[in-house]
């Protein structure tokens, strides 16, 4: 394998494990920064906030990227991460945070980046093996993250987001000094219509059959941001945890996770089929939630953890399943339209389950589980609604539409 492919992987690598530090102490920067404990509605607003800022720039980065080159793009996007860590390791203020973590997704294009510097550097025969080491190493870089800031944050809080912004330093200078440019730059000029963040979902909309597909992209992506959004939360409310048992929960889980993701997904589809493969993903997940929501001992979550891992044997069978839906020319387009709604879910529903976990922190934490079963639960008939199989492959747009 090349050098630059090899600083790629490292970069990813290098991101995640910035990415996981912070996770499990963000709670507690923020109630010593805000000088309060309720803190789950503001969690939900860093975090949408994040995905509000990425949703309306990746379009301009991306488009940037293929005029002027990916190095630039790379190097300004792991700056601006860098600059986000430090401003949240020192910052007095709640907003100052706020500004950093909106610096943060401006600038998060360095994964998206990093695919399309693969993709220029790949033969076709090659590809999907180096899109699989690049998914692997941002699953060691966010199992290695978790556990270190959890340990890192229980010697010091702002320590984790020292080291988050040190990793971002290497980062950044492993691609200023070891890393070419992967393509030659069309300096064309930009389409601002090209831009427009919400221009697929005008495609997902004239093609009404889709939208059941669609809906469950956005459920299956919205009830991710729960774990992310109120975890740590969660595991101090409930069992009193540290940030490193934070840590090592997330840990746990993401090695379980990777496990499942590297070799169920296939033998699960082949054996029930992906509509059922997919129905069985989530039963793991709604019933992992549901014993979660009613844990009152740390360890449970621990033993728990591979019947809920074994929940990601459903979205890969759902993708496949996606993807048949539209003939070959209009799968670009249906890409662009689950992004889109992808990316919605992610700037939506931090805030709902911020909000709801608000409400029930006092008297039962652990019931927060019990709206994502409820969100899962409700992806179920949808998901046979969107992928009859007596459904054909159908174009996305007509022609005469995409005009």
């Amino acid at each position: 394998m090349n050098t630059p492919l090899v600083v790629i992987y490292a970069a990813i690598c290098l991101d995640a494990v910035g990415v996981g530090l912070i996770f499990p102490i963000l709670p507690r920067l923020l109630e010593d920064v805000a000088h309060t404990q309720h803190i789950a509605p503001t969690i939900g607003i860093m975090v949408s906030l994040y995905a509000l800022m990425q949703f309306i720039f990746a379009p301009v980065l991306g488009a940037l990227s293929d005029n002027f080159g990916r190095r630039p793009v790379l190097l300004v996007s792991l700056a601006g991460a860098t600059v986000d860590y430090l401003v949240m390791a020192f910052a007095p203020q709640l907003w100052m945070l706020m500004l950093g973590r909106a610096i943060a997704g401006l600038t998060s294009a360095s994964t998206s980046v990093a695919a399309a510097y693969i993709t220029d550097m790949s033969p076709e025969d090659v590809l999907a093996r180096r899109f699989g080491l690049s998914n692997a190493m941002f699953g060691i870089g966010f199992i290695i993250g978790p556990a270190l800031g959890g340990i890192l944050g229980d010697q010091w809080l702002r320590l984790p987001f020292i080291a988050a912004a040190v990793l971002n330093g290497c980062n950044l200078l492993l691609a200023l000094f070891a890393l070419p440019e992967s393509r030659t730059p069309t300096r064309q000029k930009l389409e601002l219509a090209s831009l427009n963040p919400l221009r697929p979902l005008r495609w997902m909309f004239q093609m009404k059959g889709l939208l059941p597909i669609v809906f469950v992209y956005f459920l299956l992506s919205g009830a991710g941001e729960a774990y992310g959004t109120c975890w740590a939360l969660w595991g101090f409310d409930t069992f009193q945890w540290n940030g490193m048992r934070i840590g090592l929960s997330l840990g746990a889980f993401g090695i379980c996770q990777t496990l499942v993701q590297a070799f169920l997904p296939g033998p699960a589809a082949k054996f029930l089929g992906e509509r059922w493969a997919v129905v069985a993903g989530l039963t793991c997940a709604c019933v992992a939630l549901s014993l979660m929501a009613f844990a009152n001992q740390g360890w449970m979550v621990f033993a728990i953890m591979p019947v809920f891992a074994l929940g990601g044997i459903g979205t890969p069978a759902f993708q496949a399943l996606a993807t048949r839906q539209v003939d070959a020319a209009s799968q670009g387009q249906l890409q662009g339209v689950l992004a889109s709604a992808v990316s919605l879910a992610s700037v939506i529903t931090p805030l709902v389950f911020s909000t709801f976990y608000f409400l029930v922190q006092k008297e039962w934490p652990g019931a927060i589980w019990l709206l994502v079963v409820a969100v899962y639960a409700t992806a179920v008939p949808l998901v046979f609604l969107g992928t009859r199989s007596a459904r054909g492959a159908l174009p996305l747009l007509t022609a005469r539409r995409a005009s």
